[in-house]
């Protein structure tokens, strides 16, 4: 598709996020971006915003759903891929607990298989990282499921700092017989490297100033953390325990810093604490078994529950635990169990997005946003609705739409 080329699409049932469902509703996107959305428009009217000289593509979607880009705001996507070498994966730098240096824009693969099972179900947006076998595990970033070059596809190439608390980073170094291999550990070792942050931007900021007597030596790593302490970046936090959850809002009132909370197995019973001081969470995967005495109390409920107390909830496949095109199954499944459909739609969408600090760009059809979206043969949430066909910043990237259509 040309930079100016534009395609109108009309008839089809259009799900905005923003407002109301249009039934037989008019999409005009032009270049990368969407131009119109809303009821349908007198034909001249339509082909005005195609600009001069510039014959649009229409598209009749007459008994079809145009839904926005899903959103995934925590993935292993590229990273953790479902078919690696024998010699491991690149997701956790094992060695050393404390790693904050590690950038995931340097582990993904863009060729990963993941990306076009993400796109063929619609997902079009993820945040991928590390995981969580460190207490400081690097930077995560934001990125669409496809697009020309891997350049191209990043949004923000460092969108949080990853951190673990609970199982995991305790199974992984009580086997190397040191610290953490306890809750206490994992907190003593995060809040001395936020210490040593705080430590290196005053010394980094003597240094600017011309009245540090040594060589400013830089440090990738308490770089990184810098930007948590400085709000550029939240703290992105692996916790599934209520005591865990607590540990790490403690940590972040202590030091004044953003977070968001993701997984939040048992979120559900800390919610005043959450209401309190407007964290989002991001919930999931909960499509899974109880696979660790962390997750006892997984219910799909969480995100219900959440949602009505106000809360700011997205719902994740945590790929490749869940492939991450069984999203739109999650949000199902938590309808089935009591969060409204409205709700649930905006925690694959919208929520995310915000989550991202990206909806200026993503999570729903309006003007002037990204023209990310697919075309459906049936509800959103329907899990027996076909993805007929993808658009990221207006290009088709996977198209299974019958030739009569």
């Amino acid at each position: 598709m040309s930079q100016n080329k534009a395609t109108i699409l009309e008839n089809g049932r259009i799900y905005t996020l923003h407002g109301p469902v249009l039934e037989q509703g008019m999409l005009i996107i032009k270049g990368k971006t969407i131009q119109y959305v809303g009821e349908a428009l007198p034909w001249a009217e339509a082909r005005a915003m195609a600009g001069e000289g510039n014959e649009p593509e229409v598209i009749d979607l007459l008994g079809k759903t145009v839904f926005p880009g899903m959103v995934d705001a925590h993935t292993h996507l590229g990273i953790l891929e479902e078919i690696f070498q024998d010699d491991g994966d690149d997701l956790n730098e094992f060695t050393e607990p404390v790693t904050p240096e590690l950038r995931a824009l340097d582990a993904v693969n863009p060729l990963d298989l993941g990306f076009r099972d993400a796109v063929s179900g619609g997902v079009t947006t993820v945040m991928t990282g590390p995981g969580s076998a460190n207490v400081v595990g690097g930077t995560s970033l934001v990125m669409k499921t496809a697009g020309d070059g891997f350049a191209a596809m990043v949004l923000v190439p460092q969108a949080g700092l990853k951190v673990a608390f609970g199982e995991n980073p305790k199974r992984v170094f009580v086997e190397q017989k040191k610290m953490p291999c306890t809750r206490m550990g994992i907190a003593a070792l995060l809040r001395q490297t936020l210490v040593d942050a705080e430590d290196y931007l005053t010394k980094k900021e003597k240094a600017e100033a011309g009245d540090l007597d040594e060589v400013f030596e830089r440090d990738l790593g308490l770089e990184n953390v810098a930007l948590v302490l400085q709000k550029k970046i939240p703290l992105r936090v692996h916790a599934h325990r209520a005591d865990d959850i607590l540990t790490a809002l403690r940590i972040a009132d202590e030091f004044g810093i953003n977070m968001v909370l993701e997984h939040g197995t048992e979120a559900h019973k800390v919610i005043p604490e959450l209401q309190k001081r407007n964290i989002p969470v991001v919930v999931g995967p909960t499509l899974s078994s109880r696979s660790k005495v962390e997750l006892a109390d997984m219910t799909w409920r969480t995100a219900a529950l959440l949602d009505e107390a106000g809360i700011l909830v997205a719902l994740t496949t945590d790929h490749s635990v869940i492939p991450v095109q069984h999203l739109p199954i999650c949000a199902a499944l938590a309808v089935k169990n009591g969060m409204s459909e409205e709700a649930a739609l905006r925690a694959i969408t919208l929520n995310p997005a915000r989550i991202l600090k990206q909806e200026q760009r993503i999570g729903s059809l309006e003007a002037g946003k990204d023209a990310d979206f697919a075309i459906l043969s049936g509800h959103p949430l329907d899990w027996r609705s076909q993805v007929e066909r993808v658009y990221i910043d207006g290009k088709v990237v996977y198209d299974n739409m019958k030739p009569s259509m």
